[in-house]
């Protein structure tokens, strides 16, 4: 019979077991610890019907009692996640938009307040506009400011990520905004044909943008933002915001955008239609996006 171990952290908050020759972390906080939740969108809050779980916007109801605020992050802009906090109770809360390159929220008169902002540099996104028109001149170059899209054209592309986000970007040229020195660009999304932003990733990734972060969110989409943006440091700047020890936070996610989030957090939830790599790396399985997976974990670990 093979001995089980367990080891208590100096906090007596994470506990470790052996089991099956294999270590597995296990948490142990008292809900009312928890102080803060972030949470990702796609895959997590929302089914894959693109709507909202009943029974999470009446667990939202009890954070809402308790003060504990919960946060979206999302690669969305403020315009495509406003909506979602609006039905689920928490546009008073702020949001996590671009993966955390601008969070803030709307105030009354419905204008996007920064709380933190963190820009991609304008000489790297002046030199990356360049390059694309001169090497990749049929890419749509679409950039996000704020709550503001704009393109120079609405071409396939942008008309089909507008069906998506039912936003409607601004045409307008690229250089004279980048011009403009109080002008801010928060994340740039490439769009074109699987080769083309294949080639275009790999080009960027050896010409010396030493500032900025480029990854691929679908296989034909490549999305630029500064190198500090992610959805973990999203979560130390909003428990800092909140005043909450990251012990003390709890975070959600159901992809490898979201691993870093999770790892980070106080609790690290998974939901069960994660990749396996990201349920390996959490601290809890939850049920899946169809399953009522977000409000079981609130459930479990905050509300009841």
């Amino acid at each position: 019979m093979e001995t089980a171990l367990i080891l208590v952290e100096s906090d007596g908050s994470i506990r470790f077991r052996k089991k099956d020759g294999e270590w597995e972390r296990m948490v142990y906080l008292e809900k009312k610890q928890i102080g803060f939740i972030l949470s990702d969108i796609d895959g997590t809050i929302l089914d894959h019907k693109h709507q909202i779980d009943l029974d999470l916007i009446e667990e939202i109801k009890r954070l809402k009692q308790q003060a504990i605020p919960f946060v979206l992050a999302s690669a969305r802009s403020p315009k495509g996640m406003l909506p979602i906090a609006q039905e689920l109770g928490i546009e008073d809360w702020p949001l996590a938009c671009y993966n955390g390159a601008l969070i803030g929220g709307y105030d009354q008169k419905g204008t996007l307040v920064p709380i933190f902002s963190h820009e991609v540099k304008k000489a790297e996104a002046k030199t990356l506009v360049a390059r694309i028109k001169a090497d990749f001149p049929s890419v749509s170059i679409n950039v996000y400011s704020g709550d503001q899209w704009y393109c120079e054209r609405v071409d396939q592309w942008a008309r089909a990520e507008a069906a998506i986000t039912k936003e409607t970007p601004v045409e307008t040229s690229l250089e004279q905004l980048l011009a403009q020195e109080a002008f801010e660009v928060h994340k740039f999304l490439l769009i074109g044909t699987t080769a083309e932003i294949q080639a275009l990733h790999a080009a960027c990734q050896n010409a010396g943008f030493l500032e900025s972060a480029f990854y691929l969110s679908k296989e034909n989409y490549l999305e630029v933002t500064h190198q500090a943006v992610g959805k973990d440091k999203a979560l130390n700047e909003l428990a800092a915001y909140f005043q909450v020890p990251l012990a003390q936070t709890l975070a959600i996610g159901d992809n490898f955008n979201d691993l870093p989030m999770i790892a980070s957090a106080g609790i690290g939830v998974a939901m069960e239609n994660a990749p396996e790599l990201v349920k390996a790396k959490a601290d809890f399985v939850t049920t899946s996006n169809t399953d009522h997976g977000v409000a079981d974990a609130l459930r479990r670990y905050v509300t009841e």
